[in-house]
């Protein structure tokens, strides 16, 4: 399936296929026939019934659109598909159609198709976010001693390498996986609670029917139903927004290194990739900024996903409708700024000559500190910053560096490699080193 104009900037093609029409509907059908098939196996309905409701569920016999348009007079895709499903049963055997559904609401089979949707986008994110991770650590490996400038409040400040500046990205990208895979797991769950919430319709047979309802979709049988209960939807949202922030933040310092004036990084390019439609010359950081704009997007998404957790009694007005087409879009934000960051990763360019140009333009000004580490006990932490501010006030006016200027404003001497990028990195390559070792995620 090829993804619509509408959410191409917004999505993978994996993710738009996980949620497109087919594999909502293919989830929806998963849920009723593994129903069919826990009430046969508990003793509430025929054997012969889950079999002819399983051979009903041919996903080709289901008119989508159809179903979509009944949905939104329902209210919910639940009833409608239940509708269609027994159409198709009475047909084939008459006599098994009013066990299709059997026990269930509606809400019990658009939560639980849900889940199962969400399984599947679990494994999508895995696989990327494995390249992600190894292309990374290559980058940091590769880079442990390329030295650039550091930048604070976007200004330069003591130097770092490119190697922690990567570490960096992959371990606080690492820690947010972890907590999202926590989310997801702890979303695994089945919804099956029937009208109220009680499964009243089974009788006393209803928590067998759960569970081996849960059994058959390899989901968790939670205590009790949780229709108007939305805190594991909610929390697996906030660690998607967290996530997908953590992958923005990545992509707008790489966005920023490759501007031309910088020029330190550059993404990969490509036949259609990073160009201008008016100007020839762009190479425009196109993974980042579709990552960036998925960061950007992913709070509105949350707060809207927050805002469902209010929810009135047994079961909401609007409360999981809010949700569906909102968590969709969540995780394919969040899934989309990874396979760019990804992407991006993979194929970078680092281009460690401009980082000592960069370095090297500042004529030493980012060393100030150190001169004032040797200057304050011999002049007094006062007269050490005053006579440092106006020395840097002058380099640029005046020329020279920073190591020439003190030689004649002091006496304090100064190491010979005072304006050294390499001698002044203190514990960058241990941090560095800590940030990829698993032990510290």
């Amino acid at each position: 399936m090829s993804m619509s104009l509408i959410e191409c900037l917004a999505a993978t093609g994996e993710l738009a296929e996980a949620f497109s029409d087919q594999r909502v509907l293919e989830a929806m059908l998963e849920f009723e026939c593994a129903l069919a098939r826990a009430g046969a196996r508990v003793g509430v309905i025929p054997a012969p019934a889950a079999d002819a409701i399983a051979a009903a569920a041919r996903t080709g016999d289901f008119d989508i659109a159809t179903l979509a348009a009944r949905a939104q007079r329902a209210g919910t895709p639940g009833l409608p598909l239940a509708a269609m499903l027994a159409e198709r049963v009475r047909v084939c055997a008459p006599a098994y159609e009013v066990y299709v559904h059997w026990g269930a609401t509606s809400q019990d089979t658009a939560d639980t198709a849900m889940m199962l949707l969400l399984r599947r986008c679990r494994e999508i994110l895995a696989a990327d976010q494995e390249q992600l991770e190894r292309a990374l650590a290559r980058l940091s490996d590769e880079h442990a001693a390329t030295v650039m400038l550091g930048r604070t409040l976007l200004q330069p400040a003591p130097p770092v390498t490119f190697g922690l500046k990567a570490a960096g990205w992959r371990a606080s990208i690492r820690r947010c996986w972890a907590r999202l895979l926590e989310a997801f797991e702890e979303a695994r769950v089945l919804q099956f609670g029937g009208a109220s919430g009680t499964l009243a319709a089974l009788g006393d047979r209803g928590i067998a029917v759960s569970e081996a309802l849960a059994e058959d979709l390899g989901l968790r049988c939670p205590e009790a139903p949780w229709h108007a209960h939305r805190d594991r939807v909610a929390a697996l949202a906030a660690a998607l927004g967290v996530y997908t922030g953590a992958l923005g933040k990545m992509a707008l310092d790489i966005s920023l290194l490759a501007q031309a004036e910088v020029a330190e990084v550059s993404e990969p390019g490509g036949a259609g990739r990073g160009g201008s439609s008016t100007m020839p010359h762009k190479r425009n950081p196109i993974a980042s900024t579709l990552a960036v704009a998925a960061a950007r997007r992913a709070p509105g998404l949350v707060a809207g996903l927050l805002a469902c957790m209010l929810q009135e009694h047994e079961r909401a007005a609007g409360g999981w409708q809010a949700e569906w087409s909102t968590l969709a879009a969540l995780v394919q934000s969040a899934g989309l700024a990874l396979a760019s960051m990804a992407e991006a990763a993979e194929g970078l360019q680092v281009h460690p000559g401009n980082m000592r140009r960069n370095l090297d333009a500042t004529r030493g000004a980012v060393f100030a500190e150190r001169a004032f580490l040797h200057m304050a006990p011999v002049l007094g932490r006062e007269a050490a910053r005053a006579l440092l501010d106006h020395v840097c006030a002058r380099l640029d006016s005046e020329g020279g560096t920073l190591a020439e200027a003190l030689a004649s404003a002091t006496e304090v001497a100064m190491p010979g490699d005072l304006d050294s990028p390499d001698a002044y990195l203190g514990s960058a390559e241990n941090f560095r080193r800590r940030l990829l070792s698993p032990q510290e995620d």
